[in-house]
């Protein structure tokens, strides 16, 4: 199974959503890029599960991300992942790391955050922050909850 590390991109509008133990989180309006890692024995399958979740109708969330993608005011709209074998999530979220949202994502490691806001859509920063950790990013786009494809 190939392994490496992913951006999960979603558009919101400003709104408050309950995150597990965090409780309610306030997000603006905008874009938010979730920095994860698929070097576990599933791989890059893991986004599979992410998209899955973005779209099920019977939603359990597990980790903070599952809330987001079960919330109906997120839309994932595409995914960026890269093949690597090494631990690099954290520097990718380290690239990213401005306009995080503090612990969001991050139980498991030092970083402040692995979720980002951003304005505008995140799609070139993101492709650029994966060059410079010198891995080659491949983007998809998602068919959302309304049938129609996310916006690149």
């Amino acid at each position: 199974m190939d392994k490496g590390i992913y951006c999960l991109v979603f558009k919101n509008p400003a709104c408050t959503v309950r995150i597990g133990a965090l409780g309610p989180v306030t997000f603006r309006r905008g874009w938010h890029v979730y920095v994860g890692s698929a070097l576990g024995s599933g791989g890059l399958a893991r986004l599979s599960r992410h998209v899955i979740l973005s779209q099920a109708k019977d939603k359990r969330p597990k980790w903070h991300i599952d809330y987001l993608s079960c919330s109906d005011r997120f839309s994932l709209r595409y995914t960026v992942h890269a093949l690597t074998d090494d631990r690099l999530e954290c520097r990718l979220a380290e690239e990213l790391g401005e306009d995080s949202v503090p612990s969001f994502g991050c139980s498991d490691c030092r970083c402040p955050s692995h979720l980002f806001s951003r304005k505008k859509n995140p799609h070139d920063e993101i492709i650029s922050a994966f060059n410079n950790l010198g891995l080659v990013a491949v983007t998809t786009t998602i068919m959302n909850r309304e049938g129609s494809k996310g916006i690149i």
